[in-house]
Formats: structure tokens, C-alpha cells, sequence
């Protein structure tokens, strides 16, 4: 590769970067404006159930985390910089190299300490997530104390099940021949269909206190759900997230057998039993219509195409000069990847958008032949109120990032689906 296409390779990505940012910002304006514009007025479909006051909060708090992600944007742009063509990775790669570590031991602790400081350069927007503007808005409930266990917990969960595996994939990445990609593949894609088995069980009850449901009567409308549905789960379980949020929500976790079906404690406190049926409802359709298996699949075609690109990047040594990098390593070659990957990703976040969303109609319409949609509707207008979430999203914005249709959009075609 010439100098010249060296300069190529290093003006695409610095155009990608800048890409990214340009866009994100101008969405994100977008959505201010919106959201602004409507600050005093609730929507006519919402007249009588959400009120102005209820309404000036959900936009302030939306405006608010826009904000907020948007230096967000800014600083992880320079994040990515620093780390390629700013010689951040080339100056880890230098000191690793004369730590008399031998491969693939070396590797691995290059890759998680970076990645480590990667989380260390994000805390500072986190802990303000939390602590500024979750608490201004009165929905924190986290102790310091609290954040840092948490913190703690999630980076020795992810030293104790991501470190073995980036090993494998290191040494899959030196050793493995040509096709090394394919088992790297197979490998990360059985891990993460474990750790989705396995979260319920073992790795859940590590942040959070599960009880089963106490109350007999909802149990046994839940469980004729079930049965009508034709659904088995291993129990319903209310979760303790009063202790960190004031913000509810339900799911459905785990894969196979080791299903449970999980209601935040600041949920029941917010919906009737009817509402709370009508809720599962949906959630459970996710898992008729087969939009969780659906996910594995993407999860693992996406694994399957990054593994095959970054085999490509390391045949490419000329790539990693024109990035910073001019010593190149599987590690390195891993890390680079890391950080280019959701620069290309996110570009493709329209279509994933698009498609979660007609996921989320199906499992409206499932849930309204099992339930009641007018219920549906009624929580979720409760939801929306109680969460502080905008009714006046920016058309574009919504498109682009939104996993579930507008408010507006949603109750709109539940009262519909209600009259049928």
C-alpha cells in the first residue's frame, strides 16, 4: 500500500468518525427542538390522562438527557481518536511488548486493561447520569455506595466470564490457521446463548433481590395467561428496582427452560392487575412470535460478519499504520476493531431500528387477543406519565434510534385494534 493510499485509508476513517458525530448532533438538535416546541401542550389523544405539569417534566427530562448525550457524542469521538491515529493504542502495544509477558497472556491483559480505561474515560457522563440528572428529575435512588458495588461487580463479572473468552479468541487468532474467524465465531455466540440461559439463575441475583409474586390473585390471572398462550415459565418474580430507579417496567428473561417472568417493584405500585396482564401480554408475544430466537440469530450472524472482517483487517498490516498503529498484533487488531466497529454499525441503526419497531407491533396485536388492548394502552399512557418519557418525539430522530413506535403511533393503533 502507497503513502498515498495510507493518507486514503486515515482521511475515510477521520471522515466516518466525523460522520458519526455530525449526525448524532444534528439529531440530537432535532429532538430538542421537537421535544421544546411541545414543552406546554399535551397531545389531544393524552387530554384528561396526562396532564401539563406531567408533560413539561417529560420534556425537560428528555431535553435534558439529550443534552447530555450529545457532549457524550463529542467526547467519545475523541475517545476513538486518541486511541488510533492519537498513538494512545500504539503506546499501550509499546508497554505490553517490554513486560516480559509471553502471548497470549500479554494480549489478554493489553485488551482489558484498555478496555477497562475505556470504562473509566465513560464514568464520568455515567456517574453524572445518575447522580445530576436522574436525581434532578427525582427518579434516582442509588446510593454511591450502591453505584460503586455495582460498578465493581460488573467488572469482575466481566473479568471471570470475558476474560477466559478473549483468551480463546487470542489464541484462535495466532494458532487457529485461515478459518480461525469461524470458531471465534462459533465460540462467542455459544457463550452468549449461555450467558441468556444462564442470567435468571446466577448472574441477575448478583445486582438485584428476586421474590416470588405475593400477590395470589394476580398470580392466577398470570397464570391463565400462561396457559392460554400456551407458555411455561419457571415463575413470576418481583424485582427490588426501587432500590435504584423510581422508573418501572416487566420482562421476560432467560432462554429454554429457565424462564422467569420479572416485575419491577415500582411497577405494581403504578398499574392494576388488568394493566399488568395486558403488559405480559406483550412481552410473552416477543416469545410466541419468536422475536427473542430471531435476536439470537442476528446476535450470531452479526459475530459471524465482524469475525470475518477483523480476519480480513489482520491480513491488511498497511491498515493498521494508516490508524496508528504500526506494530500490528491479534490484540491490537482486536482492540482497532473494537473501536472502528461502531462507527460502521452505527450507520445501519435506521434499519435495526425498523425492524425492533415491527417487532413491537406484532407483539401488540398478539397481546390483543389475549388481553385486553384498551388495558395495554391505559398502562403504557401510565407508563409514559410515570417514567417521563416524551410524547413529541422528532419524526426523524424516532426513526432513527427509536426501538418501539411513538407514543402517539402505539395508543393510536391500540385504540383502534380495541373497537375491532
Amino acid at each position: 500500500m502507497s503513502t498515498s493510499q495510507l493518507n486514503w485509508v486515515t482521511v475515510m476513517f477521520l471522515a466516518a468518525i466525523a460522520a458519526e458525530a455530525a449526525i448524532r448532533w444534528w439529531l440530537a438538535s432535532r429532538q430538542i427542538a421537537a421535544v421544546a416546541a411541545h414543552r406546554d401542550r399535551v397531545p389531544e389523544l393524552f387530554s384528561g390522562k396526562i396532564d401539563v405539569a406531567a408533560q413539561i417534566k417529560a420534556a425537560d427530562y428528555t431535553i435534558a438527557r439529550v443534552r447530555l448525550g450529545r457532549w457524550a457524542v463529542g467526547a467519545e469521538s475523541l475517545i476513538k481518536l486518541a486511541f488510533t491515529v492519537g498513538g494512545w493504542l500504539a503506546a499501550a502495544n509499546a508497554a505490553f511488548r517490554v513486560s516480559g509477558l509471553q502471548e497470549p497472556w500479554s494480549g489478554t491483559l493489553l485488551v482489558l486493561s484498555v478496555l477497562f480505561l475505556l470504562q473509566l474515560l465513560g464514568l464520568p457522563f455515567a456517574i453524572w447520569r445518575t447522580f445530576g440528572l436522574e436525581a434532578h428529575f427525582g427518579f434516582n435512588r442509588m446510593t454511591s455506595r450502591l453505584y460503586l458495588l455495582d460498578f465493581c461487580k460488573r467488572q469482575l463479572l466481566g473479568l471471570a466470564l470475558g476474560g477466559p473468552v478473549l483468551l480463546i479468541i487470542l489464541l484462535l487468532m495466532e494458532r487457529g490457521g485461515s478459518w480461525w474467524w469461524i470458531w471465534a465465531s462459533m465460540v462467542v455466540s455459544a457463550v452468549t446463548l449461555g450467558i441468556a440461559w444462564a442470567s435468571p439463575r446466577f448472574i441477575a441475583p448478583l445486582f438485584n433481590r428476586f421474590s416470588p409474586l405475593a400477590d395470589a390473585a394476580l398470580g392466577q390471572r398470570l397464570q391463565g395467561l400462561f396457559e392460554r398462550c400456551g407458555f411455561s415459565a419457571r415463575g413470576v418474580f418481583v424485582m427490588d428496582g426501587s432500590r435504584r430507579s423510581a422508573h418501572g417496567n416487566a420482562y421476560f428473561t432467560g432462554i429454554g427452560r429457565n424462564k422467569v417472568v420479572v416485575l419491577f417493584d415500582t411497577l405494581l405500585n403504578k398499574i392494576d392487575g388488568d394493566e399488568i396482564e395486558a403488559v405480559l401480554a406483550h412481552e410473552l408475544g416477543h416469545f410466541r412470535l419468536h422475536h427473542v430466537t430471531e435476536r439470537l440469530w442476528a446476535s450470531a450472524i452479526g459475530t459471524f460478519v465482524g469475525f470475518a472482517a477483523l480476519s480480513w483487517l489482520m491480513r491488511e498490516p498497511d491498515v493498521f499504520e494508516a490508524l496508528g498503529v504500526p506494530q500490528p498484533s491479534a490484540p491490537i487488531a482486536l482492540l482497532l476493531f473494537m473501536l472502528i466497529a461502531p462507527v460502521i454499525v452505527f450507520f445501519t441503526m435506521p434499519l435495526r431500528s425498523w425492524w425492533w419497531r415491527r417487532q413491537e407491533w406484532d407483539a401488540d396485536d398478539y397481546a390483543s387477543k389475549h388481553a385486553d388492548p384498551r388495558k395495554l394502552a391505559s398502562a403504557l399512557v401510565k407508563l409514559y406519565r410515570d417514567n417521563a418519557s416524551t410524547l413529541t418525539p422528532d419524526r426523524i430522530y424516532s426513526r432513527f434510534y427509536d426501538s418501539h413506535p411513538t407514543a402517539i403511533e402505539r395508543i393510536e393503533r391500540l385504540n383502534a385494534l380495541a373497537t375491532r
